[in-house]
């Protein structure tokens, strides 16, 4: 069996071929090598993998990005006569000083959302203005448009729901334990309980007297 020796800090662990402009983390983040990431924020144990391009996103915490990901992709004014560059980065051709400020405002306004405990498969994309619930999968490939409820999972091009991973009832037990805001005693503590049984989590944690002392309330 191959373990592995990599220890995460609470101080993000940024690959060193990474950019990483304008974000900001919590504790236990990594970002893999050659990504490209600016305007967003990470919560707890977030991470990407290789290759991954994320631009003004929220992602939440213990969100599992895998390689070749693109979150947030920027447009392009395709309602203008030309769509190209030259229309809002006049100097970089020498047609006029400054850029459209107004066109960059809007871009950054358009703030995808990635909830907790997402699993973002490989070579996925999410695009602007999209939130994808907690719990919920994206199929390698797919291609996001609309909005994800939680626990979906979701494939194709445009993404579509094929299944819920849990029943109702499950589904609404985990959004009210909120699990993902314990603090890492607590994780430590209760780490079997996520190995074993769903069922048996819920039956455990829901409605617990702890969890609103114990970090059971969303924040």
């Amino acid at each position: 069996m191959i373990i592995n020796e990599k220890r995460l800090t609470e101080e993000p662990t940024i690959s060193p071929t990474a950019s990483v402009t304008n974000v900001s983390f919590d504790s236990y983040c990594e970002i893999g090598p050659h990504n490209f990431i600016e305007n967003s924020h990470f919560g707890d144990y977030s991470y990407t993998g290789q290759f991954c391009f994320v631009q003004n996103t929220l992602i939440g915490k213990f969100a599992n990005i895998a390689a070749a990901v693109r979150i947030g992709p920027t447009d392009h004014p395709y309602e203008r006569a030309s769509l190209h560059h030259f229309t809002y980065r006049p100097q970089m051709y020498g047609l006029a000083d400054g850029e459209d400020e107004a066109f960059f405002d809007h871009r950054l306004s358009r703030i995808t959302s990635v909830g907790h405990d997402t699993w973002i498969g490989h070579g996925a994309i999410i695009m602007p203005e999209v939130t994808v619930g907690n719990g919920a999968i994206i199929g390698s490939g797919a291609v996001v448009t609309k909005d994800i409820p939680p626990y979906a999972i979701a494939v194709g091009v445009p993404a579509r729901i094929v299944k819920y991973r849990f029943e109702p009832d499950i589904i609404a037990a985990l959004e009210e334990i909120q699990w993902w805001d314990w603090e890492p005693e607590l994780l430590k503590e209760r780490l079997e309980d996520f190995r074993g049984p769903i069922g048996m989590f819920i039956e455990k944690y829901k409605q617990s007297p702890l969890l609103a002392e114990e970090g059971g309330v969303y924040g």
